[in-house]
């Protein structure tokens, strides 16, 4: 049974999906549930909470704790959206491998091209913020020397096996996870008086209100919070490597997610309690403030190492993620055969070496858009998360309707009916029509809706001459 006969018409036949997850077999089985969690919380918390965060303060102010309070309940939808999905089939693929099995073979082709390229951007971007903080330490090193050296460490670790990828994405993410318990503990003895004295609440409607921006601050907040979360997804990818994917794909999606809103709400609940928000830069790290404050000597090369590792872990977690989304396409029949193949310790080395072009493309155009490279690469890799996420509760709402007419039993993590991924959908697609309107993400929407266009007229005319490639085969196999 080839791609079109599974995916057109919505899968009639049981078997369908089950053929579609073999396509993807050959990886080794060796992640185990606290490998998935780190890796998910390794792709997820990055630069993006430690320096960008700053930029959601602004936008909210106090108000920024129900910002990233409403981006998590839209991230608990999607959740678990997949993690229902990832339990019943554990594969490579992920989310996009599910759009083809049950929406249409174009969805599926289309999410994991976008977030495949979305994910090389953002793999070249997180080298090229490792050099600048190497720069902290060392000023007079170039910077292609850093990036040479930490592109080479980041494919090694993403070539050898999936057991040494998972252990050392798994320290590299608890420096981070040590770093923001000891943020928390540190602010809350500062807010409440314990060994330091006692700053309060004042700060919390102080200088403008909790709301000094409005509701609209606060929607206008949730776009960044959001942001905040993406990367979640990659333990959907792990499924094809977890050792008991059923059991440990669940668990460790609501493991990652329970502790990322812990740290975000909380963490910056703390920020706007210490520090008035007014007073947040937008080139700082409000962490650093809070160390500052308390008088931790060294605070900001402590921050800088701490950032660093943020950027190394999400490089690694997020190559890993890119580089299946490759190999899923190409063993779909999307792209070149050799994307594919797996090496003699099952890892699939030369979409790895493919999904890397992000690291030298963007040491190319750091040296020309040096002021703008990277809040373009923040609005594309947006585009990319947000469109995978509306498909990907488009696919649970048919994953579901196919399980339950079928009478097929699965796990079902969240209530019964469509109305939980049908309130995510609508909350992504709120996000993602508000990036309009935040500064310097309406690129997410003048350059994601071109692309989209692109990618459908690329699919159809693809599909046009494989139909056509197939039928000439047919009628050759019937001369005499």
């Amino acid at each position: 049974m080839n791609k079109t006969e599974i995916s057109d018409g919505a899968i009639d036949e049981v078997a369908a999906p089950v053929e579609v997850v073999e396509r993807e077999a050959g990886l080794q089985r060796k992640l185990t549930p606290g490998q998935l969690a780190m890796i998910g919380l390794g792709s997820t918390i990055g630069t993006g909470l430690f320096l960008g965060s700053a930029i959601s303060v602004k936008l909210a102010g106090p108000a920024v704790i129900l910002s990233f309070a409403g981006a998590a309940c839209i991230a608990v939808t999607m959740m678990l959206a997949l993690a229902e999905m990832a339990a019943a089939h554990p594969a490579a693929g992920s989310f996009g491998l599910y759009a083809e099995m049950y929406l249409h073979p174009w969805a599926g082709f289309a999410i994991r091209l976008t977030y495949w390229l979305c994910m090389m951007v953002v793999v070249g971007s997180e080298v090229v913020a490792a050099s600048i903080y190497c720069k902290y330490w060392f000023q007079g090193t170039p910077s292609w020397v850093w990036i040479g050296l930490f592109s080479a460490l980041i494919l090694y670790v993403n070539c050898t096996s999936v057991g040494n990828l998972g252990t050392f994405e798994y320290w590299l993410s608890m420096i981070k996870v040590v770093t923001i318990v000891a943020f928390l503990t540190l602010g809350t003895a500062l807010l409440w008086g314990v060994g330091f004295p006692k700053v309060g609440f004042a700060n919390y409607s102080a200088h403008g209100g909790f709301l000094p921006n409005g509701w609209k601050g606060v929607g206008l907040g949730v776009v960044l919070g959001l942001f905040s979360f993406f990367g979640i997804e990659v333990v959907g990818s792990t499924a094809g490597e977890a050792a008991d994917p059923k059991a440990a794909v669940p668990k460790a999606l609501r493991r990652t997610l329970i502790v990322l809103v812990l740290f975000y709400v909380a963490g910056l609940a703390l920020v706007v309690g210490i520090v008035p928000w007014a007073q947040i830069g937008l080139g700082e790290s409000p962490f650093v403030r809070v160390f500052q404050t308390v008088g931790i000597p060294a605070a900001s090369h402590i921050m800088n190492f701490v950032v660093l590792t943020a950027a190394l872990s999400s490089a690694v977690a997020n190559l890993y993620f890119a580089a299946r989304l490759a190999f899923s396409l190409s063993r779909g029949g999307y792209l070149p055969a050799a994307l594919g193949r797996l090496s003699g310790k099952n890892m699939p080395v030369i979409a790895v070496l493919a999904s890397a072009g992000g690291m030298a493309a963007a040491l190319v155009l750091s040296e020309y858009f040096k002021d703008s490279l990277f809040v373009f690469m923040i609005g594309l890799s947006s585009f990319g998360a947000l469109f995978a996420w509306l498909m990907t509760l488009l696919t649970h709402l048919a994953f579901r309707r196919f399980q339950e007419r079928n009478a097929r039993p699965y796990l079902r993590l969240g209530p019964r009916g469509p109305w939980l991924s049908l309130a995510g959908l609508g909350g992504v697609l709120a996000v993602l029509l508000s990036t309009w309107w935040v500064p310097g993400f309406r690129i997410t929407l003048q350059a994601g809706v071109p692309w989209l266009a692109l990618v459908t007229t690329g699919y159809w005319i693809w599909s046009r001459a494989d139909r056509n490639s197939s039928g000439s085969t047919e009628q050759t196999d019937k001369q005499p």
